[in-house]
């Protein structure tokens, strides 16, 4: 992973340390970004603020409003307390009770509200202790006044502890009141002051972005025109160079045409004189034989007349070298019709037309299938992409690789060629030529395509002109040929053609 990366990095690193246009404009665009998420930040923090100002709010609110229902229940169940005592009617009781039942459960949620608290939480404790004595003196004045001592009762009441309880739970709920108004304001006095410093931040953000916006939209106007004008200048220069490389072409067809006529005027040449040397070599073959003849005639006559030496040179010497003249003379008979089979192929036109290529090879294969039989070899042909070339360059390559795979099989293994092909992007064609046959050495990689030289043990018939052959093939079709083997293993020939043959068009710059 850390590999992968490194090249990324190193690019980075280049980028930034190049003072060029694209860096200005990233780094504005970097501001900007940074920026951003500056005013973002802001704007999250101001709505935590006042979501947690909202909180605080309601806790507020709750707090007041159950401190205020404590006293309003107290009072309830006063009222009912003292309509008890005036009236003795049950029902009066009935409201002081409910009001009583509900206190304890009022007082807990208040302190639940409060707990932790340093300034309210003594106040609620002080409140819930004036509620239980106020609650107390009220079941008193009740206690009493249901065994008949009303007087008694009443008298409790005109005593004014009441009062002063309830006046000193007012003061209590005041005050808890005041130290939350208190709260409350400087909470929103805090509020407003984040509202108005977020709302600065913002427009200060606003303005700053702009500014970014506006100098990278000169840097990017800048940097276009200069882009425009590279392009300008590159099309001229390609332009330039197309003229150029049109004058280069025509100039090597034409030294390409005048090598093949040479090629072609030479080995025509050569032709001629080795015709006279095998035809004299037949000569003096025949000549050897009519002496021989003669020889074998003295031989009967007079033996003892003729010279032992001569004999031997008639009889073996002679006959050796016509077989060495003869044999010479075959293979620069055979050398020359190769360097014409060159020079006419170089001069033959193109015809550029769609290839089954799978039917094509399943041919091919189907020619040599005797050898391969022969050899207990297969080939294995797997379905291979159309192609648009040469029919008869294409089949002669094609052909010349698979035989040679097949004449150099490895005997001591069964032998397998497979032929495969795909597409490649940039508009090109794959072909693989695989066998698992000799194989080549590391070294002859690249000397197997050279005229007339061969690698490996040269126990198979050839001169050392097939593969200089195909590669010239291949080249003149666009293409290029490569070679992927290892010695004893096997080999793999990979052909690449462009899609479609483009015929060159060399112009007229005589």
């Amino acid at each position: 992973m850390i590999s992968a990366l490194r090249p990324t990095l190193l690019a980075f690193s280049q980028f930034v340390r190049t003072p060029t246009l694209g860096r200005r404009v990233a780094g504005l665009l970097a501001l900007a970004i940074i920026l951003l998420l500056a005013v973002n930040l802001a704007v999250f923090v101001l709505i935590r603020r006042t979501v947690d100002f909202n909180d605080t709010v309601e806790e507020t609110q709750q707090v007041r409003l159950v401190s205020r229902e404590v006293l309003t229940r107290l009072v309830d169940a006063e009222t009912g307390q003292r309509g008890f005592l005036l009236t003795a009617r049950p029902e009066y009781l009935a409201i002081h009770d409910d009001a009583v039942q509900d206190l304890p459960e009022l007082m807990q949620d208040l302190g639940g509200l409060t707990v932790g608290d340093p300034d309210l939480g003594p106040r609620v404790a002080r409140l819930g202790e004036l509620s239980d004595q106020r609650r107390g003196l009220m079941e008193r004045s009740i206690t009493l006044a249901r065994t008949g001592r009303v007087g008694e009762a009443v008298s409790v009441i005109r005593s004014g502890e009441g009062k002063a309880l309830m006046d000193a739970m007012r003061t209590e709920i005041a005050a808890i009141d005041e130290i939350q108004a208190t709260r409350q304001q400087f909470r929103t006095r805090q509020s407003e002051w984040a509202g108005n410093v977020t709302i600065i931040a913002n427009a200060l953000g606003g303005f700053l972005i702009l500014v970014l916006a506006g100098a990278s939209a000169w840097l990017i106007r800048r940097y276009v025109i200069e882009v425009q004008g590279a392009r300008d200048a590159l099309d001229r220069m390609n332009a330039g160079l197309e003229h150029q490389v049109q004058v280069r072409t025509f100039e090597l067809t034409r030294a390409n045409e005048e090598i093949q006529r040479f090629a072609y005027i030479v080995s025509h040449d050569l032709r001629a004189p080795l015709v006279n040397v095998m035809g004299y070599t037949s000569e003096l073959e025949q000549a050897g034989k009519v002496i021989d003849r003669q020889i074998s005639t003295i031989e009967a006559r007079a033996p003892k007349s003729l010279d032992p030496d001569a004999v031997v040179a008639v009889r073996e010497d002679v006959p050796e070298a016509i077989g060495f003249i003869r044999a010479s003379t075959e293979k620069m008979d055979r050398l020359i019709n190769a360097i014409l089979k060159l020079s006419r192929e170089g001069r033959r036109n193109l015809v550029p037309e769609l290839l089954d290529m799978t039917v094509m090879v399943h041919n091919i294969a189907d020619s040599v299938r005797h050898q391969t039989q022969a050899a207990g070899a297969e080939i294995i042909v797997e379905p291979l992409p159309r192609l648009e070339s040469d029919r008869l360059s294409i089949e002669q390559v094609l052909g010349n690789l698979i035989d040679n795979a097949v004449k150099y099989l490895d005997a001591s293994r069964p032998g397998r060629i497979v032929v495969t092909g795909e597409d490649s992007p940039g508009g090109w064609i794959v072909y693989r030529i695989a066998d698992n046959g000799r194989g080549v050495s590391d070294r002859d990689h690249e000397r197997i395509f050279e005229l007339f030289r061969r690698s490996g043990k040269q126990d198979r018939p050839g001169e050392g002109l097939g593969l200089a052959f195909v590669r010239n093939s291949v080249r003149r079709l666009g293409g290029d040929i490569t070679l992927e083997s290892e010695l004893g293993k096997g080999s793999t020939f990979i052909l690449k053609f462009p899609t479609r043959l483009i015929l060159p068009d060399a112009g007229d710059y005589s």
